[in-house]
């Protein structure tokens, strides 16, 4: 009654062989490694070879079982079937590599699977007529229906030195992987099976053999588990690879559109001054009689703001990138006034009032003048702009320059807009985080860039009784890295 058990274990034995196989044969496709290989044909072996051992089972669908099987068929497909796998774990062992291999993308892996399936297949074909038709070539290990003949054990031991074989190479290897200490543990536990099985019982069908017959399954099923983690491990850290790389092209683009939103962004302004003192220039000197002096003052301002839109493509180069920057005793006090020098007819234009409070007891620093500059003209053109929906009396522009009492010198810009909500208040300085339609979302970025790089702080905070203060901090005598 319980040889009809023994079919559904032999399924469960093919199924996670089969599994197993697949999975290896796919690490052999990656790596081609010849162990892989190896092991992976010892699995294909066992999945394929049981499936006529089931079927010749005496007593499992018919009383002396199918295929035309004797009494011996069952047992010998059984040897046949431990010794294949011994043999496979052997050689996975022996051409076990111990510098791990790194992945092979050239080639294909089929014709070396194909050979395998083809081999394994032929074999299991032959190996089944041998114990099935060709049974008399066989010596006979079962006496009856119940007594094993005691020959039994020479295969019995045979198989149990290559499976210790293979647990002893893979002990002296001086690189385990997960993979070869699990096989040690279903090395061992396939010794198990084969003392149950066929050293200790004398008869056919008793407690240790069938005891044996749940050690069969223990055994398909510990690599299988195995090689399911470590699949989904190896498909992990795939998967968080490609986001990395994911993560770096994004970065790299970013980096590039930054660099280019930033020289629109930073140079719109002296272009859009040249154009407008070109202009100014040309109409000067249309007139009757020509005012060249004032023709000579719009040109003059012309080549000003053509070497401020050359320092700041500079100046946007050295910010990118990882070389030297220029550096120059700077008075912040002159930063500011020259800022609010560049920006004097955009301020006229939009109705703007200028305060500027400028300690006379700021000392110098060490910076980038132009750079500087840039930050002091965005914070500007920041606060005019948030002005914009205030009635003209109302927009007051305050600059101001002062110590603060740990030696740093503060430079502060207040509008009187309407002020940056407090939730947002964090999230300007972000690139490409931008409350202006139209905007590009770089410029408080690209400042607070700056300012890191002085070893500086920029913040931004409410203004009293409305508005927002931008607030730059420098250490006296910075020097940026």
């Amino acid at each position: 009654m319980l040889n009809a058990l023994f079919p559904a274990l032999d399924a469960i034995v093919f199924v996670t062989d089969l599994v197993t196989a697949a999975l290896l044969f796919a690490q052999y496709s990656i790596s081609r490694s010849r162990s892989l290989l190896a092991l992976a044909t010892g699995y294909l072996f066992t999945a394929f070879i049981v499936v006529p051992h089931a079927l010749t089972l005496a007593g499992a669908f018919t009383p002396a079982g199918l295929l035309g099987a004797g009494i011996q068929t069952g047992s010998w497909l059984f040897i046949f079937w431990h010794i294949g796998y011994a043999v496979g774990l052997l050689a996975y062992a022996g051409l076990r590599e111990d510098k791990p291999s790194a992945p092979v993308s050239d080639g294909s892996a089929l014709p070396a699977i194909g050979w395998s399936l083809g081999g394994v297949v032929a074999g299991v074909l032959g190996l089944t007529w041998l114990s099935t038709a060709g049974a008399s070539l066989l010596p006979p290990i079962i006496l009856d229906q119940s007594r094993m003949s005691p020959i039994v054990v020479y295969p019995i031991w045979f198989t149990i030195l290559l499976s210790a074989a293979a647990i002893a190479v893979l002990w002296w290897r001086r690189r385990r992987s997960v993979l070869d200490e699990w096989l040690m543990v279903v090395a061992l536990v396939f010794i198990a099976e084969l003392v149950f099985s066929g050293l200790l019982p004398t008869v056919r069908f008793s407690l240790g053999f069938y005891a044996g017959r749940v050690f069969s399954v223990m055994t398909s099923s510990i690599v299988l588990v195995v090689m399911l983690g470590e699949t989904t491990r190896l498909y992990m850290r795939l998967a968080h690879s490609n986001a990395m790389l994911r993560r770096e092209q994004d970065n790299k683009l970013m980096t590039m559109e930054a660099m280019a939103a930033s020289i629109s962004h930073e140079v719109r302004q002296p272009m859009a001054a040249i154009s407008a003192n070109s202009a100014a220039a040309i109409r000067l000197i249309q007139q009757e009689p020509p005012d060249l002096a004032d023709a000579v003052s719009a040109l003059e301002d012309v080549q000003v703001d053509t070497g401020r839109a050359n320092e700041i493509l500079q100046d946007i180069r050295a910010l990118f990138g990882k070389g030297s920057q220029r550096q120059e005793r700077i008075d912040i006090n002159e930063t500011a006034v020259a800022a609010l020098r560049a920006l004097r007819g955009w301020l006229v234009e939009r109705g703007v009032s200028v305060r500027s409070e400028l300690s006379p007891d700021v000392p110098s620093i060490v910076g980038h003048r132009s750079q500087l500059q840039e930050v002091v003209i965005n914070l500007l053109q920041n606060a005019v702009e948030a002005m914009d929906t205030i009635g003209g009396n109302r927009r007051v522009l305050t600059v101001r320059t002062k110590c603060d009492g740990e030696g740093a010198i503060v430079v502060e810009v207040e509008d009187t807009g309407r002020g940056i909500d407090a939730k947002s208040l964090n999230k300007v300085f972000d690139a490409f985080v931008t409350t202006k339609p139209g905007g590009m979302g770089l410029g408080l970025a690209i400042c607070r860039t700056i300012i890191d790089r002085h070893g500086g702080r920029l913040s931004a905070s409410p203004a009293h009784p409305r508005g927002t203060v931008f607030r730059i901090v420098l250490p006296r005598g910075a020097v940026p890295p």
